[in-house]
């Protein structure tokens, strides 16, 4: 069987429906013999230490074609990431990262939300990389009847009073985990949210529901936070040389800091490999 072992869920993931996702592996690849993903037990990537061997969907053996031209695999890591998410790829992917006699395998629970489109028109983006700061502002004065309330991927993780009475911030509110454990910031004058030193899982859908004595408000952010080696990447292409016309030109780059540089790898198709020696 093509399927690979399961184990407890990891991470949780949201996005909104159009929008692109990354699944990290937080691994090197060249640290690693080979790197597979998985949707619902079906493979859907997989790409070698050597860069040899790199599929997509479809290029995939059992693959079908539910994500063709959708898939992109980050040379230098394998972190998959999947571009004009639709609400059928919510669901269960499996990352399996295989090194010598060690395994190492993890779970990503992807929730594809639908929005309105005179929701989405309203929708606030916002791109940050990992390990900075982003404020998710509000735009307004709160008033002293307002009651305002942050959600992620549906769990409440803020939440403020007009009178100031009852403030809470993750693991203070009721129901809420400690995912940002002491990382979230309220702005007691607007009920702007801050989120600090923000990491890859804090990607997703964040809801700020304001109810009133009159109406109800409701805004959507949809923050994407890249990691460190997430520059432009470049395919594989074949060049010619009159010495090694077999040789596989691939190029990935890599973040350092607030700019990206570019690795160039040069190495022999596996086919071709006896005619180079």
């Amino acid at each position: 069987s093509d399927v690979p072992k399961r184990e407890k869920m990891k991470r949780i993931v949201s996005v909104m429906e159009g929008d692109s996702v990354i699944l990290h592996t937080d691994v090197e690849t060249n640290q690693q013999e080979e790197i597979r993903w998985y949707f619902n037990d079906t493979r859907i990537a997989q790409i070698t230490e050597d860069l040899s061997f790199i599929c997509t969907d479809v290029q995939c053996k059992y693959s079908d074609e539910r994500f063709r031209d959708r898939l992109k695999l980050d040379y230098q890591t394998g972190s998959l990431t999947i571009t004009n998410t639709t609400t059928t790829d919510s669901g269960l992917y499996h990352k399996q990262v295989i090194s010598g006699s060690s395994i190492n395998q993890g779970i990503f629970s992807v929730t594809v939300y639908e929005v309105p489109a005179v929701e989405r028109d309203e929708m606030k983006r916002k791109s940050v990389q990992e390990g900075e700061s982003v404020t998710l502002d509000t735009g307004v004065i709160k008033n002293p009847n307002d009651l305002m309330t942050w959600y992620f991927n549906d769990i409440r993780i803020a939440e403020i009073t007009g009178d100031q009475s009852h403030i809470c911030t993750d693991d203070q509110c009721e129901d809420a985990d400690e995912r940002f454990r002491d990382r979230l910031k309220l702005d007691h004058q607007t009920g702007s949210l801050t989120i600090r030193n923000i990491n890859t899982t804090d990607s997703g859908l964040y809801k700020l529901q304001t109810n009133s004595s009159s109406d109800s408000r409701l805004q959507l952010f949809s923050v994407s936070v890249y990691g460190e080696s997430l520059c432009p990447l470049y395919d594989h292409f074949n060049i010619h040389s009159p010495l090694m016309s077999c040789s596989l030109f691939v190029a990935f780059s890599k973040r350092s800091s607030s700019s990206c540089w570019f690795v160039f790898q040069v190495f022999l198709n596996e086919r071709k490999r006896r005619e180079c020696q």
